[in-house]
């Protein structure tokens, strides 16, 4: 799909009605193809702006066969604020996003007060969103971003993180794992 200043009708998009997840920045989409295949009952929309990724994620979804995923080459801010409806999604996902880690580059970092709180604004309520990262301190900097939003509860039981959900392993994770780094999740869901 290519991107365009008018909003998404996810109804007509997809030929039905159903529950919308958004991946923001599935990378090789691994995970979102394999999240289509179990949950045909759910449409994807996958966000991202690496190119060779979306060309694996649309090989992917010819191979399967998946009807019910859409992809957007672009960013996810500006996909967001122009074309998806506020309340319209059932979850949104940030699994492994770049922690930049060297503290001049901070400002880079898409976990930040004004996109939680569009990402919030585009949640249904009871909404869920999901950020997953092998970078400690960024996953620190997430929880109180998140914890700060006062539309957002923290599902963890601790109000902290979560145990790991039931996921396809990125790229990104299996390069973490391998270099020994913890994973953090987090899943906070809209009031």
């Amino acid at each position: 799909m290519e991107f365009g200043s008018r909003t998404l009708d996810f109804d007509a998009l997809f030929g039905r009605h159903a529950p919308r997840t958004v991946e923001i920045g599935f990378g090789n989409g691994e995970n979102l193809a394999a999240l289509a295949s179990a949950h045909p009952e759910r449409d994807y929309l996958g966000i991202d702006v690496h190119r060779p990724g979306v060309g694996r994620l649309l090989l992917a979804v010819e191979a399967r066969r998946l009807t019910n995923v859409r992809i957007i080459c672009h960013d996810a801010v500006e996909v967001l604020e122009r074309q998806v409806e506020p309340q319209s999604l059932a979850e949104v996902l940030i699994l492994f996003p770049d922690p930049w880690p060297k503290k001049r580059h901070h400002k880079r970092r898409l976990v930040q007060g004004p996109f939680v709180e569009l990402v919030t604004e585009r949640l249904q309520p009871g909404g869920v969103l999901r950020l997953a990262t092998d970078w400690q301190p960024y996953a620190h900097e997430m929880l109180a971003t998140l914890a700060a939003n006062p539309r957002l509860r923290n599902l963890a039981a601790d109000g902290t993180f979560m145990p790991r959900p039931q996921r396809t392993a990125t790229r990104f994770e299996k390069r973490g794992e391998r270099l020994g780094h913890e994973v953090w999740d987090l899943a906070f869901s809209r009031i």
